[in-house]
C-alpha cells in the first residue's frame, strides 16, 4: 500500500514561551562499541551516518540514556558495557535556557548504576525522569504492535511520567506492593496456609495506588487518542479509521471487589491475576487488530503517528522543548515521506533533532533543504 504524508506530517507547533533546551556535548567511555568518544553538537540538527554496525544507533541510545537512566534497546544494564571492560560512562552537557547542566550516567560491574546532575547523585532515578524530555522514533517501536501488553503499558507510563512525576512514583509503589502480594501468595501455597487479613493489607494498598493509575491512564488516553487519530490521518491521507482501545478490568468494578472475585484463582496461580498491571491497549484499524489485519505500510504509519502524538503530548505538558531522536527512519520512508519529513525541522520553534542514517548523501540532501544549522558525523 502506497502511503502519503501530507505537508503537516511532522509540523509540530511549539509554544513560543517554552524553554529552549539542547545537548551541547556528549562523552562516551566504554559504552557499547565506543572506547572513548566525544561529540560536540549543533543546536538544531545532528546526523550520524555510516554503515550498519558502526555505532550510529548507540549514540542515540546514549542520548536516550541521559534522559531516562536506561537504554532504549537493552534492558540489561551490564550489557551496555564495552566488551572486556569493567564500566561505562556517559556524560552530557546541556544548555537549558541560559543555564548549563551536566548529567552523568555510569555503571561498574558489581556496583549499582549512578546518575548525577551537576555533581549531585540522584537517590532515586525516577526523580530525573521528565527533566530532559525526549522522544525516540525507531524501527524497534514495532514491539508495541508485536509484543505483549507490558510493552504498551510501559509506553503509556513513559508518556505520562515525563510530565507527572507523582504518577511515576505511584506506579513504582504499586509494583512494589504487587511483588509483595505475589510473594505472600507463593508463601501460602508453599506452606499450605492462608491468611485473608494479611492478604487484605496488600489488597488495600494496591487498590489505593491502582485507582490513581487507572484514573490517570483514562484521562491521558481521553486526551491522547484524538491527537493520535489526527496524526494518523495526516500520515496516511486515507479514510481508514484507526483507534486505541483501553483494555482494563476496572471499568465496571472497583479494585477490592476485583481482588475478592479473583482471590481463589490467585491462590491457585500463586500470583495476582487482576489489577492495573493487566491493562492493555488494543491497536485497531477499521475495527480490527492492526497486528493481524494491518499491512506493513499501515503498521508503519500507525507507529509513526503514535510516536508523533507522544511528542505532541509531552511537548504540550512540558515547559521545555523535547529532544527528538530519529533512528534509521529514512530507510523506512519513501521519497515523498522523506521530503515531507523536512517540514518537521523547518518550524523555527522546533527543538533539537538527532538522526541516524546509512547514506550520507541522502541525509545531507534532506537536511540542507531545512535551511537550518546542521552537523554531520561520519562514523
Amino acid at each position: 500500500m502506497q502511503l502519503y504524508l501530507n505537508l503537516h506530517l511532522f509540523s509540530i507547533i511549539l509554544d513560543f514561551q517554552k524553554i529552549a533546551m539542547h545537548l551541547q556535548k556528549i562523552t562516551l567511555v566504554n559504552f557499547k562499541n565506543f572506547e572513548s568518544q566525544t561529540f560536540d553538537f549543533q543546536e538544531k540538527i545532528n546526523c550520524f551516518v555510516g554503515n550498519n554496525g558502526v555505532g550510529k544507533t548507540n549514540v542515540l541510545d546514549a542520548i536516550y540514556y541521559l534522559s531516562f537512566a536506561k537504554s532504549y534497546f537493552n534492558s540489561v544494564a551490564t550489557q551496555n558495557i564495552r566488551h572486556s571492560e569493567d564500566f561505562f560512562m556517559i556524560e552530557g552537557d546541556y544548555k537549558i535556557k541560559e543555564k548549563s547542566d551536566n548529567v552523568v550516567c555510569s555503571l561498574k560491574r558489581g556496583n549499582k548504576k549512578v546518575v548525577k546532575r551537576n555533581g549531585k547523585v540522584y537517590e532515586k532515578f525516577s526523580d530525573h525522569i521528565g527533566y530532559l524530555p525526549l522522544v525516540i522514533i525507531s524501527p524497534a517501536d514495532r514491539d508495541l504492535i508485536t509484543d505483549g501488553s507490558d510493552i504498551r503499558r510501559k509506553f503509556i507510563d513513559n508518556v505520562i511520567s515525563q510530565s507527572d512525576n507523582k504518577y511515576l512514583q505511584t506506579v513504582i509503589k504499586y509494583n512494589k506492593v504487587l511483588v509483595q502480594r505475589n510473594s505472600l501468595l507463593k508463601y501460602f501455597a508453599l506452606n499450605r496456609t492462608y491468611d485473608a487479613l494479611n492478604l487484605k493489607v496488600y489488597d488495600e494498598q494496591l487498590a489505593t495506588y491502582g485507582s490513581v493509575i487507572y484514573k490517570k491512564r483514562s484521562a491521558f488516553l481521553d486526551e491522547f487518542i484524538p491527537i493520535f487519530k489526527n496524526r494518523y490521518k495526516a500520515i496516511s491521507n486515507s479514510s481508514e479509521h484507526v483507534d486505541l482501545v483501553y483494555k482494563t478490568q476496572l471499568k465496571d468494578i472497583n479494585f477490592l471487589e476485583l481482588f475478592e472475585q479473583n482471590v481463589e484463582r490467585d491462590r491457585i496461580l500463586q500470583y495476582t491475576s487482576a489489577g492495573t498491571h493487566k491493562d492493555d491497549l488494543t491497536f485497531e484499524i477499521d475495527g480490527y487488530p492492526i497486528k493481524k489485519f494491518g499491512s506493513q505500510g499501515q503498521q508503519k504509519s500507525y507507529l509513526i503517528a503514535l510516536k508523533l502524538a507522544q511528542f505532541d503530548f509531552i511537548n504540550k505538558q512540558s515547559n521545555v522543548k523535547p529532544i527528538l531522536l530519529l533512528d534509521d527512519i529514512f530507510d523506512k520512508l519513501d521519497d515523498l515521506r522523506v521530503t515531507q519529513l523536512v517540514n518537521l525541522v523547518n518550524n523555527e520553534e522546533f527543538g533539537q533533532l538527532f538522526i541516524s542514517d546509512t547514506h550520507k548523501d541522502r541525509t545531507e540532501e534532506v537536511v540542507k533543504k531545512t535551511k537550518q544549522p546542521y552537523k554531520i558525523f561520519q562514523l
